[in-house]
């Protein structure tokens, strides 16, 4: 039997300037902010809680390294799923009016989605993404049991 992990309930980047990043994901992305502490903040999603924090404030509170890759080095990407791909030149249409800097306009790719890539000011990527339905509503790759 394998071992079932609870659901993803939070997620965290780790951010050079926390006022700067709350500003981008408040005022540009339209997020609702959570909570605010010294070095922390926090928004709630439908489905996860989405928290920022300052890599020197982490580094000092609990004691891990606050070494930071240089600009450009991506390690990780938030993803954000729409139902419809309609939905994403919609959407991209509204942030670019914001002020959002995007990668490339948004395309189809060979994994049947629809995809648009931003990064925020600390560099992480973003994807906003729907499923194509070239496949008859199976995922490339997903995987079947």
């Amino acid at each position: 039997m394998p071992f079932g992990m609870p659901p993803i309930t939070d997620f965290c980047f780790l951010v050079e300037d926390v006022e700067r990043s709350v500003a981008f994901y408040r005022d540009k992305l339209g997020f609702a902010l959570r909570t605010k502490a010294e070095g922390f903040a926090d928004f709630k999603t439908e489905h996860v809680a989405f928290a920022l924090w300052e890599i020197d404030h982490i580094a000092k509170t609990v004691g891990i390294s606050n070494k930071r890759a240089a600009p450009g080095v991506h390690k990780s990407i938030g993803a954000i799923e729409l139902k419809k791909p309609e939905e994403i030149d919609v959407l991209y249409e509204k942030l670019v009016a914001r002020g959002v800097s995007f990668i490339s306009p948004p395309k189809d790719y060979p994994w049947q989605a629809r995809c648009v890539y931003f990064a925020d000011p600390d560099d992480y990527i973003w994807e906003i993404y729907s499923w194509l339905d070239e496949l008859g509503g199976k995922r490339f790759g997903e995987v079947t049991e």
